[in-house]
């Protein structure tokens, strides 16, 4: 079982993503998850943000490192160099504009073609609070997210609905590939201790293609 924690203390740590078209509401998404905050007049993002949450998951503790980037396309040649070593992503689009929902399928692209091969990807529909504009149905998510293999919920991040659960699911998934990974490097003796400024941390290689490496990190 998830939770959230308030210390910075972590015993593994995540970098993930936040992908879509511009205003489909990612930054409010992650506004939400990480401040509890929603800004109606928010402004588009430029480049790349990021924030952390730590969440408890059992005995552990796992940071995610969330990236929000660009939905302009005049931004994806950089935001592409961004998905190596991600190991989740949030896949979002506006369930009252049709266009970027079809997107979807040239973002999964670019997710699998720079992410990590097994990055856990929830898929997203943001905005169920606006019922009334709605263009893409419920059942048009939960096709795709069928066809491509991705979990699937929709979201308000107004009414700051399915917002926590969409972000746990995506950590959650993440932290049992994660643990598991480093599990099987010990076993195989492809991790090292190293002590760094008086930390203890555990490296081990995530995904060998992008020869990307994530830390665990904890106090000594």
């Amino acid at each position: 079982m998830a939770s959230t924690v308030l210390d910075d203390e972590c015993d593994y740590l995540f970098k993930t993503v936040l992908i879509g078209d511009s205003a489909v509401g990612k930054s409010n998404l992650l506004s939400r998850f990480a401040k509890d905050e929603f800004h109606i007049d928010s402004k588009p993002t430029i480049g790349v943000e990021f924030a952390y949450r730590n969440v408890k998951i059992g005995d552990k503790v796992a940071k995610a490192q969330i990236w929000d980037t660009a939905g302009q396309e005049r931004f994806r040649a950089i935001t592409s160099s961004y998905y190596r070593g991600a190991l989740g992503a949030i896949l979002v689009y506006d369930i009252t504009r049709r266009g970027t929902f079809e997107n979807l399928k040239k973002w999964l692209h670019e997710l699998r073609e720079y992410g990590n091969r097994d990055m856990v990807i929830v898929l997203v529909g943001n905005k169920s609070d606006l019922v009334d504009s709605r263009e893409v149905d419920v059942e048009d998510g939960q096709s795709l997210a069928q066809q491509e293999n991705l979990c699937f919920m929709e979201t308000s991040a107004k009414e700051n609905l399915n917002v926590e659960d969409a972000f746990l699911q995506m950590i959650t998934k993440v932290f049992k590939i994660a643990s598991q990974k480093s599990l099987e490097a010990k076993e195989s003796n492809e991790a090292t201790m190293q002590v760094i400024d008086g930390r203890k941390e555990m490296i081990y290689v995530v995904d060998e293609v992008s020869a990307s490496k994530q830390t665990s990190c904890c106090t000594s």
